[in-house]
């Protein structure tokens, strides 16, 4: 009789387990899907007459790599405030 409730009890508390786990992962689960996406610049100033090759956002920067009069330079910018942190002359 007590092996019967023991494991009748066992069977609920792993109901009981199970459940918490399942709300546990909804919860953590909605917290991230409604986490704001990072701030981006909309706008970034290059030179004028600049002929923009490539523009990407990666690691809080956006890489402008741009030609203007023959030398390639990449530009960059901080992704929050789209100010110029860096230029690299690439190749002339």
């Amino acid at each position: 009789m007590f092996s019967k409730a023991r494991r009748s009890f066992g069977i609920s508390i792993g109901i009981l387990l199970l459940g918490f786990m399942a709300i546990a992962f909804a919860l953590v689960y909605r917290v991230m899907r409604d986490a704001p996406p990072p701030a981006v610049a909309e706008i970034v100033s290059v030179p004028a007459g600049a002929e923009v090759i490539s523009a990407v956002v990666s690691e809080g920067a956006i890489n402008v790599t741009y030609s203007m009069n023959g030398v390639t330079t990449l530009a960059l910018f901080d992704q929050a405030s789209g100010e110029l942190t860096r230029s690299v002359v690439i190749g002339e």
